[in-house]
């Protein structure tokens, strides 16, 4: 079993991209193609940059979900940049929400370490998106806080959202850019900052060390799946009372009477309501 196992995550190794997360944050490890890549969203100059962790975990107490994020970097001013490559659109308007969560978690993180608010940083959360998030066609949606009655008003509060479209065809961007974001839609890339991309993708595949790290992250899957598989039945009831918890409670049923028709405790069905956003009492 474990041959096939190796057997397959060879080939999945093998069909990675810049698109898997995997590779993405390995590449974005160079300091010059992610400062380049920094600098052609934002149209700005950036001196240089530094990477607080390679994989940035926030979780500011211990009863709130810890976010990880993808690509965590600061400039020399202290601006702070998320990047997260996407390739899945999830449910309605759940992707705008998931930037709205990443930026309360980084304004936490850095409140906790001893931050004012009135000097919390310049943020810029960034997803490269292999979809079109709005269906609007452009190549880059970027969004800050307006005056809804003076539109050239801007509340300044520092924080900047960007969604990326890697199939857009529309609006003014940087060549470079929209080469890029060719690339990432699977296409060849043809000038150079997009052909610097492919090489880092082709030389992150060469190291040995991190196709290790990937098989041995891909076989302990399986083998997780396969004992998940192997307790199947006990699983899967306990995933359908779940399922059943959740219809109750968006019917509008409390959490005690919920517990008492699924046989089980209180404190299990008020998860439930949380990790899925339900209003419940």
């Amino acid at each position: 079993m474990e041959k096939e196992w190796e057997k397959r995550a060879l080939e999945e190794w093998e069909r990675l991209s810049i698109q898997d997360n995997f590779i993405f944050q390995r590449v974005m490890q160079n300091v010059k193609l992610c400062k380049w890549l920094l600098e052609r969203i934002l149209r700005i100059q950036i001196r240089e940059i530094r990477y607080p962790d390679t994989e940035k975990t926030i979780d500011v107490r211990l009863d709130s979900k810890a976010v990880r994020l993808d690509v965590y970097v600061a400039d020399e001013a202290g601006a702070v940049y998320n990047i997260e490559m996407q390739t899945t659109k999830g449910r309605d308007g759940e992707l705008p929400k998931r930037a709205r969560y990443y930026q309360a978690m980084i304004d936490m993180d850095l409140l906790g370490k001893g931050v004012y608010y009135d000097d919390l940083r310049q943020t810029y959360i960034i997803f490269i998106c292999t979809f079109d998030l709005f269906g609007l066609d452009e190549r880059i949606y970027t969004f800050r806080s307006r005056c809804m009655e003076q539109g050239d008003l801007e509340l300044g509060d520092g924080t900047t959202k960007i969604f990326l479209n890697a199939k857009g065809l529309r609006g003014s961007v940087d060549e470079e850019l929209a080469d890029f974001l060719h690339y990432v839609d699977g296409k060849e890339a043809r000038r150079t900052f997009a052909q610097e991309m492919a090489r880092e993708v082709a030389r992150v595949k060469r190291q040995d060390e991190t196709r290790r790290e990937f098989m041995t992250l891909y076989m302990e899957y399986q083998k997780q799946r396969r004992a998940g598989v192997e307790e199947g039945i006990a699983q899967g009831r306990e995933l359908g009372i779940a399922q059943m918890a959740k219809k109750l409670l968006r019917a509008g049923m409390t959490i005690p009477a919920v517990a008492q028709m699924a046989e089980m405790p209180e404190e299990a069905i008020r998860r439930i309501a949380e990790e899925d956003g339900i209003p419940a009492s």
